[in-house]
């Protein structure tokens, strides 16, 4: 198998780093070789943060170049912008449509771009999902990367048996079903 590249980009305290260990689990468990690695932001919440999840048969360094990556799930609108150019001419972007303003925008000094998700749709295969307000609906809405990540499932070779098995693992034990609840609502989503 070829390698595939994953790129998870998002705010920080959005849930970007436990995404990452579900996907690095899961494909793990698939028996493939894989390299994550965390690069921006991690120890400032609200501060950009990237992930890359790499899996193939050998799998020889853990960063996603610029143009390589086949998935990337973004967990804001900005953050699907600002990371869009790794994503491949191929490739899919999933979006959680839902703003945070970056400490420029919140003291003035820059605007928050309009119609993000409409221009990146003139070039690149993009999936907005509300995730935000799903994720209320099941009553906690710190779950929502869990629903954007059964979006980003729909376009890789799992099961959904082995999905569950690897959030099991890795989600505190006493919100297993919810999380479990939120990736169906994205799953189920087309």
């Amino acid at each position: 198998m070829s390698v595939k590249n994953i790129m998870i980009v998002g705010v920080g305290g959005q849930g970007t780093l436990l995404t990452s260990r579900i996907l690095g689990g899961l494909t793990i468990a698939g028996g493939y070789d894989v390299k994550l690695s965390e690069v921006h932001g991690m120890a400032q919440r609200g501060g950009s943060v990237v992930t890359f999840v790499r899996y193939g048969d050998k799998v020889a360094e853990p960063i996603v170049e610029e143009g390589q990556a086949d998935v990337i799930i973004a967990f804001e609108r900005l953050e699907a912008l600002r990371y869009s150019h790794f994503l491949k001419k191929d490739g899919v972007l999933i979006v959680n449509d839902w703003r945070i303003d970056p400490m420029p925008v919140v003291i003035g000094n820059a605007e928050y771009p309009e119609n993000i998700l409409e221009k990146l749709a003139e070039s690149h295969k993009v999936y907005r999902v509300d995730a935000t307000e799903e994720s209320k609906k099941l009553g906690n809405p710190k779950v929502f990367n869990l629903i954007v990540l059964g979006v980003a499932a729909q376009h890789m070779d799992f099961t959904k048996e082995q999905w569950y098995d690897v959030i099991e693992k890795t989600v505190p034990p006493k919100t297993i079903e919810i999380n479990k609840k939120a990736f169906d609502v994205g799953y189920s989503l087309k």
